[in-house]
């Protein structure tokens, strides 16, 4: 999907978040898309790690996982977004220019419910 926009290419594609980490140390991409899931290291060190050997680099989480203190530690961490796989056909691309335009981004679908309980009288 990413490499059929114009102006989007996509240089490396890691088996594991170890391998991860390597190529950013080694490519300095503008943005890494990453699972929170990853073998060997979870996409959260992935992430950390990553600011470490490349500070420029936008990260950006396209996962399964909905949790949202993951969902929170990812944006602590520098995360410039937070895609839902299930959203990833409507929210990956608009994200992707999100991020490179230093905007966050989160699918709506992962967004907390609003408090709607109404203060007893």
């Amino acid at each position: 999907m990413i490499e059929e926009n114009p102006g989007l290419q996509v240089i490396h594609e890691a088996s594991d978040g170890l391998e991860a980490v390597q190529m950013c140390q080694e490519l300095q991409p503008d943005l890494v898309v990453l699972d929170v899931g990853l073998p060997k290291l979870g996409g959260l060190e992935v992430a950390r790690r990553i600011r470490e050997v490349s500070p420029d680099s936008k990260i950006l989480f396209l996962s399964v996982i909905p949790s949202q203190d993951v969902i929170r530690e990812a944006l602590r961490i520098g995360a410039a977004g937070y895609v839902a796989k299930a959203d990833a056909l409507r929210d990956l691309l608009p994200a992707v220019r999100d991020a490179m335009a230093d905007r966050e981004f989160l699918s709506l679908s992962i967004l907390p419910e609003p408090q709607t309980d109404l203060p007893e009288e």
